[in-house]
């Protein structure tokens, strides 16, 4: 049921808990702000929980926590306990900008979180405070120390490059692999509504490797799974790695194994398509599992072999990057 036309079986659930956040990246919200929906389209922890509980009993293995800031969610600790038990679930993971991190690591990592990626877009003050239109860094920076500390070896340090803006930093966050086990993760720049898109600003995956080969001309490729979004790579010697998710100039469609789930329980099957079918809205109609079954199948057999390009995309982009969870 959760194979689409072009047989590519899709075992990754990404979740989105909230479209509320605590920053205001200048690549994910508009400067405006978003009119949030009110409470009760939101799906509801029971709803989640219903939810995760089917498309794990349909072959799903893995389950991201995503948001707006998934962790401003005041039941996220208790979701993740519920769904850490789902038999069948192997990995249950957060993306989360680290502010509120550092204090509940000991509670999520008793409630089975497995993985943990934050998002730092720079190691400058002054340009934390530009991009994320709010103060933070030297907490988002103990956070991935704690993470490390708390047995997250592998933690994802996700970076959107902008240029002008923290493309000079590529070899500062390069070296945050050497000494560390992080996987320092570069992702181009994509266009969203309201995310002021301009291609002069996008950094290219082929750009950021010749600037960290020409500082490391011995950088290894690090051998992935066909459904990865990051091609990766280590400094010979390094303890972590260094990876470039190239949404945009060299598109990985042909292995994703994704299905996104709004915060208001629309089903997106990409993060450059449409909204699907409302499954906060059949649930509570009562839905069935087999009914459901019926519902998320056409939506899966109509997805894309590929999205339709940066310049395609740009021209007619979708929700902005909070309302979808990334």
């Amino acid at each position: 049921m959760l194979t689409d036309s072009f047989g590519r079986f899709h075992d990754y659930l990404r979740i989105s808990l909230t479209e509320r956040c605590n920053l205001r990246c200048v690549y994910c919200m508009p400067a405006e702000g978003v009119d949030l929906k009110p409470r009760a389209e939101m799906l509801t922890f029971e709803e989640i929980e219903r939810l995760a509980r089917f498309f794990v009993s349909r072959g799903v293995r893995k389950i991201r926590l995503t948001g707006g800031e998934p962790l401003v969610r005041k039941d996220a600790v208790s979701l993740i306990e519920t769904l850490g038990a789902i038999p069948g679930l192997d990995v249950l993971a957060i993306t989360t900008n680290g502010l509120l991190l550092k204090d509940r690591l000991p509670a999520l990592k008793a409630a089975g979180l497995t993985h943990i990626n934050i998002s730092l877009d720079t190691l400058q003050e002054d340009r934390f405070r530009s991009i994320t239109r709010r103060k933070g860094l030297s907490v988002v920076l103990d956070a991935i120390d704690a993470s490390l500390e708390a047995g997250y070896a592998g933690t994802k340090i996700n970076c959107v490059t902008l240029r002008g803006e923290n493309d000079d930093e590529i070899l500062d966050f390069a070296r945050m692999s050497l000494d560390r086990p992080l996987a320092i993760r570069f992702i181009e720049y994509m266009p969203f509504a309201g995310n002021g898109w301009d291609q002069d600003r996008m950094v290219s995956y082929q750009e950021m490797l010749d600037i960290v080969r020409g500082e490391w001309p011995g950088l290894e490729p690090v051998q992935r799974p066909a459904s990865a979004v990051s091609t990766d790579y280590r400094i010979p010697g390094a303890e972590g790695t260094v990876g470039f998710i190239t949404s945009m100039t060299d598109k990985f469609c042909s292995g994703c194994n994704r299905i996104r789930l709004n915060a208001d329980g629309s089903l997106r099957t990409c993060l450059f398509g449409k909204d699907g079918v409302s499954l906060r809205d059949a649930i509570r109609d009562g839905a069935t599992d087999q009914e459901l079954d019926a519902l998320i199948g056409p939506v899966l057999r109509a997805k894309k072999a590929a999205h339709a390009g940066m310049s395609t995309i740009a021209l007619q982009p979708d929700r902005p990057m909070i309302l979808i969870g990334g």
